[in-house]
């Protein structure tokens, strides 16, 4: 098993009505433990089922973000909504998912569709057992995933498809699971899956139901749930003629871990365990700063190399260190990048640390970046601040910030 599982999270959704809000949510949470991915689904449609939406990943996301395990902030949230059921209150179905950094996924589901397995191999609905929760249809699934291997969640938009164009014509998770397979039968990418799925339930809303009838077992976990939707949304929507539809999948592979060291720490004392801590840790090095490559150079006891004749006139020169996958100048070279951190990499003609750095940024996945507090009188020069170059205490937690948006995992630490 590598070091780093990825999950990259592919995910589609559209509103009930064009032009209005969609009455579902989604969301990614990454951690240093996993990826967790929530789909959230507000009763009805519009901005109601919006906020009702929005207020229950809200919870979720507040609840793991205070520490709580997966499982507790699904109880304590399931068990708001058990007390939502009131036309009047918001009111949300909601799966959640972590797939932690060794491939195990636990799901719970409350009042949503079961999750789906999906490999190479094939898309199977995952085994559920209940949940105990009084008066409402939790459930619990986990399995061990490998590579090339992921979670598929989706409001009831998707299983639902085609609901009230004649007997049997709801899609159902097992028929969202045919679907699937027969598009893994083709050798069609995974990740395509919930574009695919997405467009064939739009079709299937419109009446253009391509598969047969068949049977529909009462017992199933789509008939169980399809029979306490119609019950919690009495009086309140009608799921003929269309509805809010949101797949997302997370689908796990090896990731790229990118290390940055950039400025000494704040304590002399702590130059030795930092330069340790960040040699040995696995993945790609960066070094980021003049004085930082001179104490690694000292540590690794090897010579510390400038760029001869160096391409561009912009940005500043880079250095060389054996072992050492990019060495770059500091202050100036990290602004520089994240000037053009949003640009298309196929602008980037020239060839110098600058864009070097931005193309090792653009395929890491998870980044730990160790940042320096060490004072440098160089960069409080009143030039710096006229070309409007941040300092690293500065410009750091915007750089991890914009990395994050981009779906990366970012540690940054203070030294």
């Amino acid at each position: 098993m590598s070091d780093y599982t990825h999950v990259d999270v592919h995910s589609v959704q559209s509103s009930k009505k064009p032009g209005m809000p969609c009455g579902d949510m989604l969301a990614t949470l990454r951690t240093n433990t996993g990826t967790t991915i929530i789909c959230a689904d507000g009763i009805g449609s519009g901005i109601r089922a919006h906020i009702a939406a929005q207020m229950c990943v809200s919870r979720l996301t507040e609840s793991l973000q205070q520490e709580l395990s997966l499982r507790m902030a699904f109880q304590s949230v399931a068990s708001t909504m058990q007390a939502s059921r009131d036309p009047q209150k918001p009111f949300a179905a909601f799966s959640i998912a972590r797939i932690r950094s060794d491939g195990y996924a636990t799901v719970f589901s409350y009042d949503a569709p079961p999750p789906i397995m999906i490999s190479r191999q094939g898309a199977t609905v995952l085994a559920n057992r209940p949940f105990s929760l009084p008066g409402g249809l939790a459930l619990e699934s986990s399995c061990q995933l490998d590579m090339g291997e992921g979670i598929l969640l989706m409001s009831d938009g998707i299983t639902q498809a085609g609901l009230g164009y004649g007997p049997n014509t709801e899609w159902t998770s097992e028929g969202v699971v045919r679907f699937i397979n027969s598009k893994i039968s083709s050798r069609v990418k995974l990740s395509l899956s919930p574009a695919m799925l997405h467009k064939e339930a739009l079709a299937r809303w419109r009446g253009d139901v391509q598969e047969s009838a068949r049977s529909f077992s009462p017992y199933s976990p789509d008939a169980r749930h399809q029979a306490t939707v119609r019950q919690n949304a009495k009086g309140r929507t009608s799921f003929s003629g269309g509805d809010d539809c949101s797949i997302m999948l997370g689908l796990c592979r090896t990731g790229q871990t990118v290390n940055v060291l950039t400025g000494p720490p704040l304590d002399r004392d702590d130059d030795t365990a930092t330069i340790k801590r960040f040699l040995q840790s696995p993945g790609l090095k960066i070094v980021c700063g003049g004085t930082t490559a001179k104490l690694v150079a000292k540590h690794l006891n090897v010579p510390l190399e400038m760029e001869s004749e160096p391409m561009s006139t912009i940005a500043p020169p880079r250095y060389g260190i054996k072992g050492i996958n990019l060495v770059t100048e500091g202050a100036v070279t990290l602004n520089q990048v994240y000037n053009i951190l949003d640009e298309d990499i196929s602008n980037l003609h020239e060839d110098s640390g600058v864009t070097e750095l931005r193309l090792l940024l653009g395929v890491a996945d998870k980044l730990n970046i160790i940042v320096g507090m060490a004072d440098n009188t160089a960069n409080t020069d009143i030039s710096f601040r006229q070309r409007g170059v941040l300092s690293r205490k500065v410009l750091l937690p915007l750089l991890a910030e914009k990395l994050r948006q981009d779906g990366k995992l970012v540690n940054v630490m203070f030294v």
